[in-house]
């Protein structure tokens, strides 16, 4: 019996679910996952206005699930899926988790770490980016204008 890879928007699309609780939680819509050996380890999305805690981004939550869960604070044999470019801090606690990929979806024109440099991620760390972007994108903006419209 050989065992199927799941594809990269498989998981996207899961990363994605996380992403619409945010959105009916009234936070921002970015959702992540984990995966270890084609299994799900770890499914977060943000978190920051109902902990009020600037740091609760879904990465973030994700990679502390993930690192709970493997019993350590590396993440070298893990993808991580987030439906949105990390900014910053986030990317430097993926450099620190040293996962083996990064996947996201959409780019972030405002924060994300590639409008520094794509060089912040750990050497062994592979990214990909724009998968199901159209998707990832389309949530973040619906939920944006809802809020400008409220206004």
């Amino acid at each position: 019996m050989t065992l199927s890879v799941l594809s990269d928007e498989h998981f996207m699309k899961q990363a994605l679910v996380e992403a619409q609780k945010a959105y009916d939680q009234d936070e921002v819509p970015v959702g992540a996952i984990v995966v270890h050996k084609n299994r799900i380890i770890a499914r977060a999305h943000n978190y920051t206005e109902h902990l009020t805690d600037v740091t609760a981004h879904a990465e973030m939550q994700a990679i502390t699930a993930a690192a709970n869960f493997i019993g350590s604070k590396y993440l070298v044999d893990c993808d991580i899926y987030v439906t949105l470019e990390p900014c910053l801090m986030c990317a430097g606690a993926i450099f620190w988790a040293r996962p083996k990929r990064l996947i996201f979806g959409a780019f972030d024109a405002k924060r994300g770490f590639t409008l520094l440099s794509d060089d912040i991620l750990h050497t062994k760390t592979e990214m990909k980016s724009g998968v199901l972007s159209d998707d990832c994108g389309k949530i973040l903006t619906q939920f944006f204008q809802n809020k400008r419209t409220k206004i």
